[in-house]
């Protein structure tokens, strides 16, 4: 297998590759290491996420990359991947596999940080629109299930837009289903569909459609036949693992309280209803 000697990642065919694939999209650790490998996949996720046509991406500048095999700690234990586009705007995508019941405030938290980006001199009016964008692999809002959803500020009455410069998107991956005709008029539903791959083979048909789609099967291909970036992938994975373990031990010690909180409430509830009983009973009896 031929060795790219500038970045160290093997040159392989994904398409002679079968069965399970080694990591999946949504490691975070793959997620970032493919939109900072190849700019042709960065540009064609962006394209569909944001409803742009080619031409209409003009430039993309990754402002937090990382050294592909290079083991991550606590500190970059968010694995984001910020980018500027067309020098005029900052685009924020994240994997998310963990549901830790803080996304709104988290994208929130993030939005706002990148949108102060304005430079000692300059007016209030130069500040860059800024967009954070999530792939969850939960569901944000039970009620409002979608694959895509966009969300910005909006008057509460009359819902116009105070302003486009702050605007948090959310991919579900859990819910490929609900694509809508605009999700597949730009293809939104084949990336999730990527990011959602278990084995080669649906790669494999999502690439036969779409071009960019082949390219990052490529490249998940070299990275994943890397040894030190399937080292740092799988230490993640293991990381994921037990952070998705602990959560849910979290989730079932709540809803635990949540029920002896209800049975709590039950039983005042009958406590109240016979010390009720029991005085009328008192009042018979003292005939008052």
């Amino acid at each position: 297998m031929q060795e790219d000697q500038n970045t160290n990642i093997f040159c392989g065919n994904y398409r002679n590759a079968t069965g399970p694939i080694r990591v999946r999209m949504t490691n975070d650790y793959l997620f970032k290491a493919l939109l900072q490998k190849n700019e042709r996949v960065l540009r064609g996720l962006i394209c569909s996420l944001l409803h742009l046509k080619p031409d209409e991406l003009r430039s993309t500048e990754i402002q937090n990359p990382f050294i592909l095999g290079d083991s991550v700690g606590e500190k970059d234990i968010i694995l984001d991947i910020k980018v500027v586009i067309n020098d005029n705007a900052i685009l924020d995508l994240e994997m998310q596999v963990v549901n830790e019941h803080n996304w709104v405030p988290r994208s929130l938290y993030y939005v706002c940080s990148n949108y102060k980006n304005l430079k000692s001199g300059e007016d209030y009016n130069e500040a860059m629109p800024s967009v954070h964008i999530g792939f969850l692999d939960f569901t944000l809002f039970e009620e409002h299930p979608a694959l895509y959803s966009t969300y910005r500020m909006l008057e509460i009455k009359e819902h116009y837009e105070y302003t486009d410069k702050l605007q948090i998107g959310v991919l579900d991956l859990t819910k490929i289903d609900l694509a809508t005709e605009e999700d597949k008029a730009y293809n939104i539903h084949e990336w999730a569909e990527l990011f959602k791959a278990q084995t080669w083979e649906d790669i494999k048909m999502l690439a036969a459609k779409n071009q960019e789609i082949d390219d990052a099967a490529t490249t998940i291909y070299q990275l994943t036949e890397d040894e030190r970036v399937r080292q740092q992938c799988e230490a993640r994975e293991d990381y994921l693992r037990r952070q998705k373990g602990m959560q849910n031990l979290l989730d079932q010690q709540k809803q635990l309280l949540d029920k002896k909180d209800d049975i709590i409430a039950e039983q005042k509830q009958e406590i109240e209803a016979l010390q009720k009983v029991i005085a009328k009973l008192k009042r018979n009896i003292l005939g008052t």
